[in-house]
């Protein structure tokens, strides 16, 4: 299976660094995977602080792995015990072939309580903070605020598939945190849709691409459009219905 060849070659090139933990999150965790279209969400602790020879060794590694068919899909961010408890500290990651800081999101946390998959070493629950419901329920609401809310109106994005196929994910995810305090699978967030008021039409699109058996002919130039305005139409009023209530 290529998703356990990557893995077994990226565990066996970060072995060097003596890894206290490796864990995956997102749909690898959570039984939504789907190989060749899911992300590979992976958090790895490491004994120490990155410094700037550790993230040559770690930008190495990653170019050592494109060969492989998925590595364009692996992300790992890189934390050390004396860094792991601070929610608002960036740490070094790889992602989209590039190397960045980025902060471990109070979701990214809970998923890695609720359902995380250590693939070596210490448990996630041994050395991260739990996650308090007001704190991911304050997360989930500035995101979709600040973030998703804005760029609803910038009508150039939502002919990509990942922002209308994300956006309405997102959002049915959100919503279900903060009515009932758990988080749910994209597959499960896609189910949620049809009782949130979300186009049928578009979900059904946004299904068949993510978890059809690849057959579907290409959108058109009309579909594609349509399901933008579609999409941005729905969202900008549901976002802001959501931020009111739970602000």
């Amino acid at each position: 299976m290529p998703t356990d060849a990557l893995l077994d070659r990226f565990l066996t090139g970060l072995a060097p660094l003596d890894p206290v933990a490796v864990w995956a999150h997102g749909s690898l965790g959570a039984g939504d995977y789907q190989e060749g279209r899911s992300d590979l969400d992976l958090i790895a602790v490491l004994p120490r602080p990155a410094t700037a020879r550790t993230a040559w060794r770690i930008g190495l590694l990653h170019a050592r792995l494109r060969d492989e068919p998925l590595a364009g899909l692996l992300h790992c961010t890189y934390l050390s015990p004396d860094t792991v408890a601070d929610p608002a500290r960036r740490h070094l990651t790889w992602a989209h072939e590039q190397l960045f800081k980025r902060p471990v999101t109070p979701v990214t946390r809970r998923e890695l309580h609720s359902f995380g998959r250590i693939l070596h070493g210490e448990s996630p629950k041994r050395l991260l903070p739990p996650v308090p419901d007001p704190e991911l329920d304050a997360f989930v609401v500035r995101d979709q605020r600040d973030f998703w809310r804005p760029n609803v109106r910038r009508a150039e994005l939502w002919s990509q598939d990942v922002w209308v196929d994300l956006g309405l994910i997102t959002y049915a995810r959100a919503t279900v945190t903060l009515r009932e305090g758990r988080l749910i699978t994209k597959r499960e967030a896609l189910a949620e849709l049809p009782a949130l008021g979300a186009p049928g039409e578009v979900v059904e699109d946004v299904t068949e691409r993510r978890y059809g058996n690849g057959e579907r002919p290409a959108a058109t130039a009309e579909w594609t459009a349509r399901r933008a305005e579609l999409t941005r139409s729905y969202l900008g009023p549901a976002i802001d219905t959501l931020v009111a209530s739970y602000s």
